[in-house]
């Protein structure tokens, strides 16, 4: 395996379209999550919490797409998004983190799509389980370092892959919807409004809903993180929010038609796509069969966008020196294959670690939404740092996005948010080293209060899990 340094021979960057951008975000964003919606809701609310946690999922996500927007038309100078915002408006450290997170977010979320592969199968196949037994992880392991060769192989080959699956998963799903909607009880939809006597109040199961619509959001910014690719710059913010237009139309329909078809303490049952379950109710088993295998490459298409995304902001926070040199080597078809390495090793260390988890698939689903918090609320308060007098609706929109991720970080929870520190505390030793390599000096007064904000976070997160105070 031949690789250059980039400071030294510098590859020439894949160029991509409006197309095939939007079709980033919507692959990135289609994937593992909108298979799981129907039990996910069902889990926690009925038809009218689903509305309300659609409206406030669906308006704070857009707040954070005109974000991303708007950042990319007044900083073009920032590459990779959501890493380079938050260290543009809040210092090295804090933007380290926010790399680390993003990547390691994606990284845990491709575990998710292994997870639903394996328990797709595992209906026909036992021993796969819900995707979280030794044979699935094996299985699911070799599948990774597949992907690993495939993209190996050049950007530009894996991005025109990503535009025809997403064209071909986005289908079966749209059909979901119409069978559903032609197959729709009246008389169900109504019994399943107000919601089932478990689901507490309106607040609570709206709370209860809002990292599994994160992690469906997850990808929003696609775009703005591979915006060094962008054909023309103004074509960043274009396909983010034509993306997620697009994609909110889609998730929202597939949520509330399913509360037509069956009682919703039955959708909460149901395993693993539980979108599959839920039209087997309707038409019967080629509905689950169709489903599935909807799902299969649906899934794969939204492994292969996220696994892209990963390498490429551990490789531009290399670039900028943010991370160790070694991470800033590409090869001449611009691959970053140090970053794209790093990514496959961290996916597969948490495919191991489903193992031992009492859900694995939502406890991924959840792990993804917390660790990627931290990043957009950086985001959405640079946006809001950079808001000048006489641009009230860049000041609005900052806020409005900033007061939604806070709100999601209350409704994670106490578990993940420790969890997330004991992913995020070790990573700093990749920050020293980055820094050694410069020979700076290795903290700010400053830094070294995070560090040790940040150390005492993944400290009590081990105590935590330790004590059994928090479970997996």
């Amino acid at each position: 395996m031949t690789q250059v340094d980039t400071d030294a021979q510098a590859p020439p960057v894949a160029k991509l379209t409006l197309l095939t951008l939007t079709m980033m975000v919507v692959g990135s964003m289609v994937g593992a999550g909108v298979f799981s919606l129907p039990s996910r809701f069902a889990e926690e609310t009925g038809v009218a919490g689903a509305l309300i946690a659609w409206a406030v999922a669906g308006t704070g996500m857009l707040m954070l797409a005109f974000v991303f927007q708007r950042l990319a038309i007044r900083r073009p100078d920032l590459d990779a998004g959501v890493y380079a915002y938050a260290k543009a408006g809040f210092g090295e450290y804090l933007g380290f983190f926010s790399a680390f997170g993003y990547w390691a977010s994606a990284c845990v979320g491709n575990v998710t799509y292994w997870v639903l592969i394996m328990s797709t199968v595992g209906a026909i196949a036992p021993a796969l389980g819900e995707g979280d037994t030794v044979l699935a992880v094996v299985i699911s392991s070799v599948g990774l370092w597949a992907f690993f060769l495939l993209i190996r192989r050049g950007v530009k080959e894996a991005a025109a892959i990503n535009r025809i699956v997403t064209v071909a998963k986005v289908v079966p799903i749209l059909v979901f919807v119409v069978l559903a909607l032609f197959y729709l009880k009246p008389h169900v939809f109504a019994e399943n409004f107000a919601g089932a006597d478990y689901a507490g109040s309106l607040f609570n199961q709206v709370k209860g809903t809002m990292l599994a619509t994160v992690f469906v959001f997850l990808g929003v910014e696609g775009a703005s993180v591979y915006s060094r690719h962008a054909g023309r710059r103004e074509d960043v913010g274009r396909a983010t929010v034509l993306g997620f237009l697009s994609v909110f139309a889609i998730f929202a329909s597939v949520t509330i038609v399913s509360y037509g078809l069956m009682p919703m303490s039955e959708i909460a049952e149901l395993r693993q796509p539980s979108m599959a379950g839920v039209l087997e109710s309707a038409v019967g088993t080629w509905g689950k069969v169709f489903v599935s295998v909807g799902l299969i490459v649906s899934v794969l298409g939204a492994y292969l966008a996220w696994t892209l995304m990963a390498a490429e902001v551990l490789f531009v926070a290399a670039k900028d020196e943010d991370m160790p040199r070694f991470l800033a080597r590409s090869t001449a078809a611009d691959v970053p294959v140090p970053a794209l390495v790093m990514s496959t090793i961290l996916t597969q260390i948490m495919l191991v670690v489903v193992l031992f988890s009492d859900d694995a698939f939502n406890f991924a689903l959840d792990l993804t939404s917390a660790l990627t918090l931290i990043p957009f609320l950086l985001a959405a308060a640079f946006a809001v740092k950079i808001a000048r007098a006489g641009r009230g609706r860049d000041l609005a929109v900052g806020l409005l996005a900033t007061l939604y991720t806070a709100f999601l970080l209350y409704a994670a929870g106490l578990k993940f948010i420790l969890v997330s520190f004991i992913i995020y505390a070790p990573a700093t030793v990749l920050f020293v080293m980055a820094r050694r390599e410069q020979g700076r000096r290795l903290f700010s007064p400053r830094e070294l209060v995070i560090l040790v904000v940040s150390t005492a976070g993944a400290a009590l997160g081990v105590v935590a899990l330790a004590l059994g105070w928090i479970s997996l």
